[in-house]
């Protein structure tokens, strides 16, 4: 399966640009998610790779093959570039039955019907919808549709599959067993996939690799646990976790935040222009006092201001001096509302962000990536 390369890519819609000069570069073989809210530019992108859009200006290459560049008048059509495309509705056709919508792409091909019988046998056993195969669309359930939108675009073998928020129309329990089963179909028919969704979850359960836009901007590429830990600036942070990051904006004159420049300047004094610090709410943990905290802690008093169960865990609100923080944990808290307590936090788990929002990597991260 071929490797998709997009260099300096703009899109613009008159005087608008969506795109912003974008760099980015699908492997052979990855799962590749784009992440972002409405309106980041993640379907414009998946609708030029598919070429159901025109690129303004940059190159976007298939494998080795140039299929979009405007500055040498080249464009191969959509149906020439050997991909799958499955959109947020089904668009099942509904009066033919699930075996005919199946192999209705081998149909168009003009693939021999001997073939197309048992590619179409073969694709349906493989998604477990075999048994279903004389039913209409109508018959079937959500998860099933959606099973047979995805077989119909694996029957033809395409080299890049496209996917375009396809599980967003189900249920949770529905979008749960559709995430293992393309998990299981990218394993299984090493197929080139770049999937757009605005679910964070989505993208950390599925992805070997995701891409966060905002607002036609790349904001960083790379594997799901280091958009989690290491995030490339408070947008991804922000965005990426549930529930969302602590932050502790460094221009404010609260307790906390005075801590937290105290905590920073004595354990990093070089770091200079600190604009806030991120905590994510599972790094923080209570100690009974001050003297619980192990060397390197960050820590605080606070009160605990509410505990929120929401089943298998809890979300507890603290209130330290004007500021509030979140911590979550899955094991079921001994504290009640009302107590006070110091929260901890490993100098490791802080997130420390400069002025303009971007990332400062810490002395041990520089080290940690120049040893690996």
């Amino acid at each position: 399966m071929p490797g998709i390369t997009l260099k300096n890519v703009k899109k613009c819609y008159g005087a608008y640009e969506a795109i912003h000069h974008l760099d980015l570069e699908v492997a052979d073989g990855e799962f590749l998610c784009l992440l972002g809210p409405s309106g980041c530019g993640k379907t414009t992108t998946l609708r030029m790779i598919a070429g159901l859009e025109n690129l303004s200006s940059g190159e976007l290459a298939v494998g080795a093959r140039i299929v979009d560049c405007p500055e040498t008048a080249t464009f191969i059509a959509p149906e020439k570039r050997g991909m799958g495309l499955v959109f947020q509705s089904y668009a099942l056709w509904p009066h033919l039955t699930i075996e005919q919508n199946v192999e209705f792409g081998l149909k168009l091909r003009k693939v021999a019907k001997a073939e197309r019988q048992k590619r179409t046998a073969e694709v349906m056993e493989a998604l477990g919808i075999g048994k279903y195969g004389k039913r209409y669309p109508s018959q079937l359930s959500g998860g099933q549709q959606q099973r047979v939108a995805l077989a119909r675009m694996l029957a033809v073998n395409p080299e890049v599959l496209l996917l375009d928020e396809p599980l967003s129309n189900l249920d949770a329990r529905l979008r749960l067993e559709m995430r293992a089963e393309l998990k299981r179909i990218h394993s299984q028919f090493s197929t080139t996939i770049v999937f757009v969704t605005h679910d964070q979850w989505e993208a950390m359960t599925l992805a070997d690799t995701i891409a966060v836009m905002n607002e036609g901007t790349l904001q960083q590429l790379g594997k799901p646990d280091d958009i989690y830990e290491r995030p490339a600036n408070r947008f991804v942070a922000e965005f990426v976790g549930s529930p969302p990051i602590n932050i502790l904006e460094f221009d404010q004159t609260g307790e906390l935040v005075t801590g937290a420049k105290r905590f920073m300047s004595m354990r990093h004094p070089e770091i200079s222009g600190i604009g806030s610090v991120g905590i994510r709410p599972e790094a923080i943990s209570l100690v009974p006092a001050k003297d619980n905290l192990a060397e390197g802690d960050f820590g605080a008093p606070a009160k605990v201001a509410a505990i929120l169960p929401t089943g298998g865990s809890w979300i507890i609100e603290l209130e330290s001096g004007e500021e509030t923080v979140f911590m979550n944990t899955h094991i079921a808290p001994s504290v009640r509302e009302g107590d006070r307590m110091w929260f901890r936090v490993p100098a490791p788990a802080l997130n420390v962000f400069d002025l303009n929002g971007d990332r400062i990597f810490e002395a041990d991260e520089v080290l940690a990536k120049a040893a690996a």
